[in-house]
């Protein structure tokens, strides 16, 4: 087996957690089949750089000196607001030459910036895809998964979803076993689906301003197996179904009958990951009354059905 050089930048202002989830992952697959990855950290000028929550990070050597990787991996962080000329002339020089590129958060507004991002499907951290999407129009980004694998090129969104991505490389460098052992070690899940979505219905949706439609909200989670047609939560608002729903998407950016089928999956994901029950008790405790229409929703809003994503990283065997 070939051994990967992975080479990892650092910059003042790199979010720790994008260097050290990925780079533990790395270090977990070379501990357990050595001569897997030679990882490498190294910044501009070969100095210690402080990481944007104090933390200081010394790298292994300086940029000039660092070897063409296999895998080069762009953090993010605050650095990447502003970030050194002369970073994003060496990345722009040799980026070419990595077998992969990887960035972590806004660490995909490096590559950006290094025209190296041209052409391809990206993600970053949902707060800065706006900004990246309006900045090169060239990129296609999309705000929502956790990460995406485009060719050579591989994005995260935020902060952890670096480890999720490092373990996706990891699976397909060695095996699933490999990756299955340094999520447990890390007391993770082996992997979340790349397209899942950054972040929970309830944190995806604002929070109504008005008590009664809070009250709804709360039902709704709390309840995914009732009944959550639009006549029946109104009339827990006290409202006509009309005032109802237009009430709720003006408060929270969504329908109620989006934000129904946001907790319902949501619901779903965590019983299938958490839990030995079956995918028919499971669509019935969420409110989809049939695993055929749990499938379906599966299939529509993530791309893949039930059973295959209690495969991916369901920690306990299925029934």
């Amino acid at each position: 087996m070939t051994q990967r050089t992975v080479l990892v930048v650092l910059f003042d202002g790199v979010q720790s957690l994008d260097v050290t989830g990925p780079l533990e992952v790395f270090a977990g697959a070379e501990q357990h089949t050595p001569g897997t990855y030679r990882i490498r950290t190294a910044s501009p000028d070969g100095a210690p750089v402080r990481t944007s929550s104090g933390l200081t990070l010394v790298p292994d050597l300086a940029l000039a000196d660092a070897p063409d990787p296999h895998i080069l991996l762009v953090p993010g962080g605050q650095g990447t607001r502003a970030p050194e000329p002369d970073l994003t002339e060496w990345l722009r020089v040799h980026g070419p030459r990595a077998e992969r590129l990887v960035s972590v958060c806004t660490g995909a507004i490096l590559l950006a910036e290094a025209g190296l991002l041209d052409g391809h499907r990206v993600t970053t951290h949902w707060a800065y895809a706006d900004k990246l999407a309006r900045d090169h129009p060239e990129v296609d980004v999309e705000p929502d998964p956790i990460y995406i694998r485009d060719g050579r090129v591989a994005t995260s969104a935020g902060v952890t979803s670096g480890i999720d991505l490092a373990l996706a490389l990891v699976e397909e460098d060695l095996d699933r076993e490999v990756a299955l052992a340094i999520a447990r070690h890390l007391v993770v899940f082996l992997r979340r689906p790349g397209n899942q979505a950054q972040f929970s219905a309830q944190l995806a949706s604002q929070t109504a301003r008005r008590e009664p439609l809070r009250e709804v909200q709360q039902w709704i989670t709390e309840h995914p197996d009732g009944d959550l047609a639009v006549e029946s939560l109104a009339a827990r608002a006290r409202l006509s179904p009309r005032h109802f729903a237009r009430a709720f998407q003006a408060e929270t950016g969504t329908t109620p009958g989006r934000y129904v089928d946001q907790v319902r999956l949501e619901h779903a994901r965590r019983l299938l990951e958490d839990t030995p029950d079956g995918v028919g008790e499971i669509s019935r405790a969420s409110g989809y009354g049939t695993a055929e229409a749990m499938r379906r929703a599966f299939v529509k809003a993530l791309g893949t059905p039930p059973a295959e994503y209690r495969r991916r990283f369901h920690p306990l065997p299925a029934p």
